[in-house]
């Protein structure tokens, strides 16, 4: 009599998602949802799948998920994901080289990897773990990885109540285009504040080949990589036709601005930053307010700074030069009140002092343009797009 053989679900399921990897000319995309300053990566985890709405980070380097059961979670739309209930979760043994790529590690009393990741605005803590992540590719069909990531029962890193964890894009080990052996990304990001006007918008974000950002508009500045970050040279911001230095005395430091799409502001030092403001204020015929005590030293205005009244602003980056419109440099802090502020900021007056003379490209001046990421040439490549229309 022959002799029949049985596949788990788990296990077709596994094999199915594996297979359409391999597919030819086929790019690895995922929607990005934007929602209060951040923007959200759709994927999905483990099997059957659940979907997560992780904030994308290029300044951070380890991928994590809220998981049931949470201690301490952000309140959330959508469920956190439950590791019992899918058949492809395993846990990291605390005794393999793969918990130990992560910095902050420790051994539980059960051989597990538990991990921490610190931020600005909190932390996240719980077990590392592998799981299936899914993500959609430009035919429209699923790709699968195997990714190790941090399966939190603890977060304090607060955000908004539909986000459900973090997509480290950065250069460490454990990042997402590190774990599915991508060389290159790109994304284009949405201006602050359009999922008012338009609820259901989304954009894109590519990994791997067919990722590139080319054709007619594409400048380039070469990649600094710093503390697993992705660094670029600033060399001066234009205003108008008025060019302000990064430094007095002309001199700047190779890989002295990290590009940051988890942070919003664009943050200066000091320095650069006054002499900026001055040159800003001279631009826009309006008062700014003075001796708010909700926004405190920050630029603002009781008007709508448009391209008919605000500058437009030239970033000097080492070999190229973006132009920055009011969209990208002004938005409103408090939703429904009519106050516009200027979206580079001082950093010595924030969390971010720490940063010295350095700076941080947030992502409200990286709306609208296709900004892609090359490990292979080492450069960072800017396209101005409507990313509305991807």
């Amino acid at each position: 009599m022959a002799s029949s053989v049985i596949f788990h679900p788990c296990f077709l399921l596994s094999y199915y998602l594996i297979g359409l990897l391999v597919m030819a000319n086929n790019v690895p995309q995922a929607q990005l949802i934007p929602y209060f300053g951040q923007h959200l990566m759709k994927a999905s985890i483990g099997t059957p799948p659940v979907d997560i709405f992780g904030i994308i980070d290029t300044a951070s380097n380890i991928v994590w998920a809220q998981c049931v059961p949470c201690d301490a979670c952000f309140n959330k739309i959508h469920p956190g994901f439950d590791p019992k209930k899918s058949c492809t979760y395993s846990e990291i043994s605390c005794h393999s080289e793969k918990c130990h790529e992560w910095y902050d590690v420790h051994c539980s009393p059960q051989n597990s990897c538990n991990y921490v990741s610190g931020y600005i605005s909190g932390l996240s803590n719980g077990v590392l773990a592998k799981e299936k992540f899914t993500i959609t590719s430009t035919s429209g069909q699923a790709v699968s990885y195997d990714i190790a990531f941090g399966c939190a029962h603890n977060v304090t890193y607060s955000h908004s109540n539909h986000t459900t964890g973090l997509i480290a894009l950065g250069v460490g080990p454990l990042s997402f285009p590190s774990q599915i052996g991508s060389k290159r990304f790109s994304y284009c990001l949405l201006p602050y504040a359009i999922e008012y006007t338009y609820p259901n918008i989304t954009s894109k974000i590519s990994f791997g080949n067919g990722s590139e950002v080319v054709g007619d508009g594409v400048v380039s500045t070469p990649m600094f990589i710093d503390g697993e970050q992705y660094n670029v040279t600033l060399e001066g911001i234009s205003v108008g036709d008025t060019y302000v230095p990064f430094n007095s005395s002309g001199k700047v430091s190779k890989g002295n601005i990290c590009i940051d799409s988890g942070s919003t502001l664009f943050a200066l030092p000091p320095d650069f930053y006054n002499r900026l403001e001055v040159e800003v204020k001279k631009r826009i015929s309006i008062e700014p307010m003075k001796n708010d005590t909700l926004l405190g030293d920050r630029l603002c205005y009781r008007t709508e700074i448009t391209n008919d009244n605000g500058p437009i602003l030239t970033v000097h980056f080492e070999g190229a030069d973006v132009e920055l419109k009011p969209i990208q440099t002004f938005n409103q802090p408090v939703r429904g009140y009519d106050i516009y502020c200027f979206a580079i900021i001082n950093h010595a007056k924030t969390k971010l002092a720490d940063l010295g003379d350095q700076g941080l490209y947030g992502n409200f001046v990286q709306a609208n343009f296709l900004i892609g990421f090359d490990l292979e040439t080492r450069m960072v490549s800017f396209k101005p797009t409507d990313c509305t229309k991807l």
